[in-house]
């Protein structure tokens, strides 16, 4: 199985900065960007939510409960860590306002709410603000040339460790689901979905970590599919002497692939590296048809900004504040920082 930390790095030529994260809690303080606010109006009602030592999942539930609707009723614009402090967005239907009083649970607290028209979608967010604590840090020094890299250059967009569950196995899961076969234990639906993704993203990773070897992540290749950072838009590059600069720039990206039928394809060689990996994993591009709605396909940015990127020392403790794009990793950031630490 390969973890997080094999993954090749940036900042592979800087020492780790050394230090311990999310000893308790506090250390790590989330905040979802809204990619909208309610209008005040409408059939849902909006909750801006803080929870300590709660996963998304477990507040869905028992707002479920407490409100008498069903879990599929509640809008969640992305999943937040258990052990943080995090503030996000959920939606519920209006109807059970008059029973949102009812609600408790433990290190959870109902800022505000707010009417809106519609159910928040997964993915209706423009990213999210980090504060992390690093206690005991024994090279500031690194951690800074770490960190001033990432800010100048982006950050490698790996998928998580999250991503794979905490055995490490959903990717060998969604595998066998694209492949056909039957589980040991029948998925729930988001269960299917999560291993679905996994998959993907595991394949993702090692586009990805070949970019970082070869020193080709902030590089246009003949037949890359190439990102607008501002739109979203994708195109096949065609003339690197012309798209290189755009790249330098960040007004485009190379964008890596998470396969299913609706997926860009790239071109020429940079075709034929993302077909060796399905076959390194004994899956053609056809099966991913399995996977019906979880498997469409698309293209995720091999990089990405690190917005208002904030270093400040407090004692042995190093304080980072940083802003990501939705669907990016904080813990990325701590890898290159902390290295195999």
């Amino acid at each position: 199985m390969t973890t997080d930390s094999d993954w090749p790095r940036l900042t592979a030529d800087v020492p780790g900065c050394g230090g311990a994260f999310k000893l308790v809690p506090e250390d790590f303080e989330v905040e979802e960007l809204p990619a909208y606010q309610p209008s005040g109006e409408g059939e849902h009602l909006y909750l801006w939510l803080e929870k300590r030592g709660r996963d998304t999942r477990e507040v869905v539930r028992a707002l479920a409960s407490s409100l008498g609707v069903s879990e599929d009723d509640i809008g969640v614009a992305g999943m937040k860590d258990r052990q943080a402090v995090t503030r996000q967005l959920l939606s519920v239907p209006a109807r059970a306002e008059a029973r949102l009083g009812e609600f408790a649970l433990e290190g959870v607290q109902v800022l505000w709410s707010k009417r809106h028209g519609n159910k928040l979608r997964t993915g209706h967010l423009r990213g999210n603000r980090f504060k992390l604590r690093l206690r005991g840090v024994r090279d500031v020094e690194a951690a800074r040339e770490c960190f001033s890299r990432l800010s100048a250059g982006g950050v490698p967009n790996y998928f998580g460790e999250q991503r794979f569950g905490r055995a490490g196995d959903n990717a060998d899961l969604g595998r066998l689901l694209v492949l056909g076969q039957r589980l040991p234990k029948r998925p729930e639906r988001f269960q299917r979905k999560l291993y679905l993704s996994a998959f993907q993203s595991r394949i993702f990773n090692r586009a990805l970590a070949e970019r970082v070897r070869s020193g080709t992540l902030s590089t246009a290749l003949l037949g890359d599919v190439l990102r607008k950072e501002e739109t979203g838009g994708l195109f096949v590059c065609e003339a690197p002497d012309v798209d290189g600069p755009r790249v330098a720039s960040f007004e485009v990206s190379p964008a890596g692939p998470l396969f299913g039928p609706k997926m860009t394809a790239a071109t020429g060689a940079v075709g034929e590296f993302e077909a060796s990996l399905l076959v390194g994993e004994g899956v053609t591009p056809d099966d991913f048809k399995r996977g019906g709605g979880e498997t469409e396909g698309g293209r995720r940015p091999y990089r990405v900004r690190l917005g208002s990127p904030e270093l400040t020392p407090e004692g042995e403790d190093l304080w980072l504040a940083f802003e990501l794009p939705r669907g990016a990793y904080a813990t990325e950031v701590l890898h290159e920082l902390l290295k195999d630490d």
